[in-house]
């Protein structure tokens, strides 16, 4: 009963077989009979009189050859497209499958280069015949047997090489090479390794060569047998048209070329499994069962059936298809379904754990440091701000309302919708500002923590943000020239108070116009400190592990290592960028200034300090020009690359308010270690930066 059940299977199989054959051979016959007997007459270019299948000339018809196997016929020379490079066909052998390439260095250059290859090739780039298994046929148009040959290295050496036989001279200076120019031997089995290679030689090409040489080469052995080129073989490509699909076979004839195909691997999926042995059939067919599954399943994850449409032989089973394609989708989906649930349920969870102890955390921190900021409920916020009625202003921290305490005074209140993971931000803010007492920083009047909700209530600033005084051309109140100079020193004593008149020294490092408040008589108050950092020893160096601040305005140490450690000179850098555009109502980048030197105002300004140039504000007096002109040098020492260089900000206020002549010109502002300038005498406004070394070393 089993043998009749294993010869009904047997049967079938062999049944299901000859109808995909037949089903393949009627759809399919330009296929099989271009592949089987081309009828197309041979192609000739040059010496190669005999172009015929597989290979074929470009410009033959698409039913010629095989395109994988496509020759070029430029200037009567026949030419192959090896991993992107061409190379010069020297001869086909039809008996033995080989066909002979050759570098086109020689036919290029001729005798003036001693014949220097022109394209990279290694043996790594071919599969050798005898490790290619059944699948791998047709993945590559030719196999190469690298055993006893040898690799080629030219190398460029800037001295002379005598110490090593290996390295044979090809010439000094040929080619453009500038050097000496060497040829090295190696097995091609082997890789150059580092300690063999000269000091002082660079790779320049490398090609192979079917060849063992002797002891003592010359350089006109070597050129002939690179000109001889090499063997390839087109051999998977016959095993496939003669023995089917995934079966190896070797020439036995060479005279004829006559293969014999392998039984070796017993490939269950190319019809070749009624030549081998039955514990051999079980175990393709079992492979063959599996394959179905996976195809099946990977037709079901695609949504497409278009490479079961296209079965082979024995390679899809309908039962393992069926299976893969529904049974074990349904399956998995309900297992899997289940798992990511019960995932996701647990994500959750830990996230509110997570959110949970941040709050915490901030609470905690809150309770502990004393602070004198009145702690409000979220519901007081709500009702302070009408409902969040009326909103002032929004920036990548949240939003900021306007809002009225039971006491008639009128608040400002930021409610965060942004901040990191840890709360840090926010604790940053209200530990800073609920410690400061100055005439010239915000005012931190409470703040609210519930749940996820975070809100800062600080004073009203009725006048708003500086930026809208200096950039803006509509502004109904403009300032003039001396309450600018007059602001300039309020923001000056503000952030010198947070350097040097706490117990903490405090870190802005966010100092723009946007976070200058001014109140109703134009009183300045820095604000925001959600990026600000506490730190116990003045002038000392403050670890930070990522830029912060606004770019125009950040200190270069806080990007380039080698500028120097971070400290409380990167707030009077960014003063110095402030003070810069207040002085000349602009900003600083300006890409659509008609001179070249103006596109950075900074320079344009030095460039009139150094040619005694007067700076003249239009509308303006001249004991305003004077005051713009002393802003003006205080802001270009501010902005020093060197942060040594920078003033501390005590002697900024003092230099604001001594006279101008005791100011001297500081060196001219750069954005580099190495920046030099060139002036361009035909041109006097024009002024060129050239770097040296334009990258940086390390990112902070």
């Amino acid at each position: 009963m089993e043998n009749e059940g294993w010869n009904r299977c047997s049967c079938s199989a062999r049944t299901l077989v000859s109808i995909m054959a037949t089903i393949i051979l009627l759809f399919q016959p330009d296929y099989c009979i271009a592949k089987r007997q081309p009828p197309c007459p041979p192609s000739s270019c040059g010496q190669i009189r005999n172009i015929s299948y597989p290979f074929r000339l470009k410009g033959d018809p698409n039913r010629c050859g095989d395109p994988r196997y496509e020759l070029d016929c430029v200037n009567n020379a026949t030419l192959l497209t090896l991993f992107s490079a061409k190379y010069h066909v020297r001869d086909i052998d039809y008996e033995r499958y080989k066909v002979v390439v050759s570098d086109p260095g020689r036919e290029e250059e001729g005798a003036n280069c001693s014949f220097i290859p022109r394209n990279f090739l290694t043996d790594s780039n071919f599969r050798p015949t005898g490790l290619v298994g059944p699948d791998d046929f047709g993945s590559q148009p030719f196999t190469w047997e690298p055993w006893d040959t040898f690799r080629i290295g030219y190398f460029n050496c800037v001295n002379p090489v005598s110490d090593d036989p290996r390295y044979v001279e090809v010439g000094r200076g040929e080619c453009g090479s500038g050097g000496h120019v060497y040829a090295v031997l190696e097995p091609s089995l082997y890789e150059w390794r580092v300690k063999d290679i000269k000091v002082g030689c660079v790779l320049m090409v490398a090609t192979v060569v079917d060849w063992t040489p002797k002891e003592n080469v010359s350089y006109d052995e070597i050129r002939g047998v690179i000109s001889e080129g090499i063997r390839l073989s087109w051999l998977p490509v016959i095993c496939e048209d003669r023995c089917g699909r995934g079966t190896d076979c070797k020439v036995i004839n060479e005279s004829k070329g006559e293969v014999e195909c392998e039984k070796h691997y017993c490939h269950y999926a190319y019809q070749t499994t009624d030549k081998c042995e039955p514990w051999q059939q079980i175990f393709g067919y079992i492979r063959a069962y599996l394959r179905g599954v996976i195809f099946g399943i990977g037709s079901r994850i695609t949504f497409s059936t278009k490479q079961l449409d296209n079965a082979v032989g024995l390679q899809f089973f309908d039962g393992g298809i069926f299976i893969g394609r529904n049974i074990i989708p349904i399956f998995l989906v309900a297992r899997y379904l289940f798992g990511v649930v019960l995932i996701l349920l647990l994500f959750i969870y830990k996230w509110r754990r997570r959110h949970f102890s941040i709050y915490e955390n901030i609470e905690n921190f809150l309770l502990d440091s004393h602070l004198n900021p009145i702690r409000y409920e979220y519901k007081e916020i709500k009702k302070m701000t009408g409902g969040f009625r009326v909103k002032l202003g929004q920036g990548g921290f949240g939003v900021v309302y306007k809002g009225k305490l039971r006491s008639g005074l009128d608040v400002a209140v930021k409610m965060l919708t942004k901040s990191n993971d840890n709360g840090q931000d926010f604790m940053n803010e209200v530990a800073t500002i609920g410690r400061i007492h100055h005439v010239n920083v915000v005012r931190l009047i409470g703040y609210c923590v519930d749940g996820k909700k975070r809100a800062l209530v600080y004073e009203f600033m009725s006048n708003g943000s500086l930026d809208k005084y200096i950039f803006s051309k509509e502004e109904s109140t403009p300032l003039s020239y001396e309450k600018i100079y007059e602001i300039s020193i309020g923001i000056a004593g503000g952030i010198a108070y947070l350097h040097q008149g706490c117990d903490m020294q405090i870190l802005h490092f966010d100092i723009k116009p946007h976070n200058i408040l001014l109140d109703d008589n134009f009183v300045p108050k820095v604000s925001d400190f959600g990026l600000a950092k506490l730190h116990a020893t003045i002038d000392g160096v403050v670890n930070i592990t990522a830029p912060r601040g606004t770019l125009g305005y950040m200190a270069p140490e806080l990007f380039y290592k080698n500028m120097g450690g971070v400290s409380y000179k990167a707030d009077v850098y960014s003063f110095g960028m402030l003070l810069m555009e207040m002085a000349s109502k602009r900003r600083n980048s300006n890409p659509q200034a008609e001179n070249s030197s103006q596109h950075y105002f900074p320079f344009w300004i030095y460039d009139q300090f150094q040619e005694d140039k007067n700076i003249d504000i239009r509308d303006a007096s001249e004991d305003d020009n004077i005051l713009v002109q002393k802003m003006f040098l205080v802001a270009l020492w501010c902005i020093q690359l060197n942060p040594s260089d920078r003033p501390s900000m005590n002697k900024v206020i003092e230099m604001l308010e001594g006279m101008i002549e005791s100011i001297e010109l500081p060196p001219r502002p750069s954005f580099y270690k190495n920046e030099t300038y060139r002036r361009d005498d035909t041109n006097p406004g024009f002024t060129e930066s050239i770097y040296s070394d334009s990258q940086p070393d390390e990112r902070v």
